[in-house]
Formats: structure tokens, C-alpha cells, sequence
């Protein structure tokens, strides 16, 4: 498989005030969601994710291991530079557009169920992320961004010792 680098980008915070109702009908279900779920032990990521789009919004995997967090993205029909992701305080954002390319030589078109636009997936990132590490890259329609931890937030295992 064939990975190619994104780059990640460093953004200014960007404001939190926003007039769009939807968004804050969301925020306010997430909220409720997010007390709902809180005594569950979910993943740091959970109820923290973001997502704004006019595509369908890829799915994303989060796997965390004792060095990092890895978030994996299918795209699939997007090229690498059709996709930008950011960091901006504590929020990583991924971006995209999927263009549609028409090509009509007196063909008509009956149904079409693919969609065409842009997304927007956010997430806030747990403590302990080495942000000035993180990295990422796309091959055969799959993004994987790796979040690595600080050494701080690495787990350490504690050795016993016998009371003799």
C-alpha cells in the first residue's frame, strides 16, 4: 500500500460563536448525549466529535495504542490534495471536497446516488497529545493521521516487589 504525507497545518483558534441553528441544535443534542453516555467509560474522543458537511461524512476509526491515537478516515473519490487537515488549539479538523467531473457526450443520466461537495469532521484532542508530532497520510482512499503521546502520558507499568 502506497501512503503519501499530509501535511498538517497550524491554525489560529478559530471563534465558537455560531448563527447557523442546525449546528446548534447539534451542540445542544451532543451535550445531552454526552451526559447521557459520561458514565459508560467511552474513549476520550467520545462526544467530542464535530461534523459539518454537504457529503456524506467519511467514517472514522480510533484506535490508541500505548504510543498514540490513530484516526482513520475512508475517502474514497477524494485525491490527497482535496483533503486539509489543521490544527487549531486543541481541535483537529479534517476537510474535504469531492468534485464531480462530468463528462456528457449525449448521455443521459437516469439516477445518480453519489454526492458531490465538501465535508468537515473536528475533534478535540485528549490530554497528553504531542501536537507538534502529529502526522498523517493517505493511500488507496484511506487517511490515517497519527496523534502521538508525551512521553508523560505514555502508560508505565509499576513493578512489585515482595514483602519479605
Amino acid at each position: 500500500m502506497a501512503t503519501s504525507p499530509v501535511p498538517v497545518k497550524q491554525a489560529a483558534p478559530s471563534p465558537t460563536l455560531s448563527t447557523d441553528p442546525w449546528r446548534s441544535l447539534r451542540t445542544e443534542m451532543d451535550r445531552l448525549f454526552d451526559r447521557f453516555t459520561s458514565g459508560f467509560g467511552l474513549a476520550p474522543f467520545a462526544g467530542r466529535i464535530e461534523s459539518g458537511f454537504t457529503v456524506a461524512s467519511p467514517a472514522i476509526d480510533i484506535t490508541e495504542d500505548d504510543a498514540a491515537y490513530r484516526l482513520t478516515a475512508e475517502i474514497p473519490g477524494i485525491s490527497e490534495k482535496d483533503i486539509q487537515i489543521s490544527l487549531s488549539g486543541d481541535t483537529l479538523t479534517i476537510k474535504g471536497e469531492k468534485r464531480q467531473e462530468r463528462e456528457e457526450k449525449e448521455k443521459n443520466d437516469y439516477l445518480s446516488e453519489r454526492s458531490y461537495g465538501q465535508f468537515q469532521r473536528a475533534f478535540v484532542l485528549p490530554d497528553g497529545v504531542d501536537a507538534e508530532q502529529i502526522g498523517a497520510a493517505f493511500g488507496n482512499g484511506v487517511l490515517t493521521v497519527t496523534l502521538p503521546k508525551t512521553a508523560k502520558a505514555a502508560p508505565k507499568t509499576v513493578e512489585m516487589k515482595s514483602a519479605a
